[in-house]
């Protein structure tokens, strides 16, 4: 055997090292390059990603590359839960215009056929047509963030309200009394408004998503329905004890409290039509039907990938 032939392996063996040497460090190069461009998780991750082609052996280093572009992705997915679209952006606007109007309507006492009722009733029910839709859409905790939106914002236009009434009108202003009767609301009202509004809707989002689990999406108009007279229910149940006892007569508060119930139920059966074809619009064009298996149903837990 000639002196090339026997040294024919080693010379092989050698040109595939430099082979692996020159792409180790071509990879190595390239992720330094990289360090000086990302942020510094990115310059971590290539750190990592040096060190590691380094001391481990050539055929695992795309399989670490893939593992952290995986764990990138992972990371990116975690982010989008905590992110809402532009539509349940402007259903929560929508639903705080909803309640804020609500406030200021419930100053005149209207009167529909023999029945009183207060001017309230033509928008409040809208925010539990909006509280059914995000519920069954983006699912209970996009409802409870929606819920305390919605209350931050109403607190915040009645404390704004209440340091304006406040404060002594100017000397040609002739209209106290009618700004003090729309914004000088009592503590006693605006407490009993603000409890029974939580207590009412977080019932409401509460029976409409464990409904929509036990009967498996089905049956909406059912929950819809339900949902709000277990909300509503609990709402009058509330309000009208904590805001009117001793100012309005004992056996007339009943009467009251079920006419509010009726009425505002009626107004979601009648926009139920109009509630469907929302639902189902939002469904498709956000590719989302959220079910709420595993969740916590703490009020006060905000976060929303829980």
């Amino acid at each position: 055997m000639s002196f090339a032939a026997r040294f024919s392996p080693l010379k092989s063996a050698a040109s595939t090292k430099a082979a692996h040497a020159n792409s180790l460090f071509i990879f190595v190069v390239v992720n330094v390059i990289n360090c000086c461009k990302n942020t510094l998780f990115g310059r971590i991750r290539c750190t990592v990603s040096i060190i590691l082609s380094i001391f481990a052996p050539v055929k695992y280093i795309f399989w670490i590359i893939e593992c952290l572009v995986n764990l990138l992705k992972n990371k990116e997915m975690n982010s989008r839960k905590e992110t809402v679209s532009v539509l349940f952006m402007m259903f929560s606007i929508l639903f705080c215009v909803c309640l804020i109007a609500a406030n200021v309507l419930e100053t005149k006492q209207i009167a529909v056929g023999p029945i009183s009722l207060t001017g309230g009733l033509i928008v409040f029910p809208i925010s539990y047509i909006i509280n059914d839709c995000v519920c069954e859409v983006w699912g209970y905790r996009k409802a409870r963030l929606l819920i305390w939106t919605g209350f931050a914002m109403n607190f915040f236009f009645v404390m704004l309200g209440a340091v304006c009434d406040w404060i002594p009108g100017a000397s040609y202003w002739q209209n106290d009394a009618g700004f003090h009767a729309i914004f000088g609301l009592a503590p006693r009202i605006a407490a009993a408004s603000f409890v029974a509004f939580l207590f009412g809707s977080f019932a409401n989002a509460y029976v409409m998503s464990r409904m929509k689990i036990h009967d498996g999406g089905r049956r909406f108009s059912a929950r819809a329905i339900l949902s709000t007279v277990a909300g509503e229910s609990i709402d009058s149940a509330i309000f009208f004890p904590l805001a009117l006892g001793g100012v309005v007569p004992a056996d007339e508060l009943p009467q009251l409290m079920l006419w509010q119930v009726i009425l505002k139920t009626a107004y979601e059966v009648v926009a139920l039509p109009v509630t469907i074809r929302i639902v189902a619009a939002l469904k498709a064009h956000e590719g989302e039907d959220a079910y709420d298996e595993g969740i916590s149903y703490n009020i006060f837990r905000l976060k929303l990938n829980d």
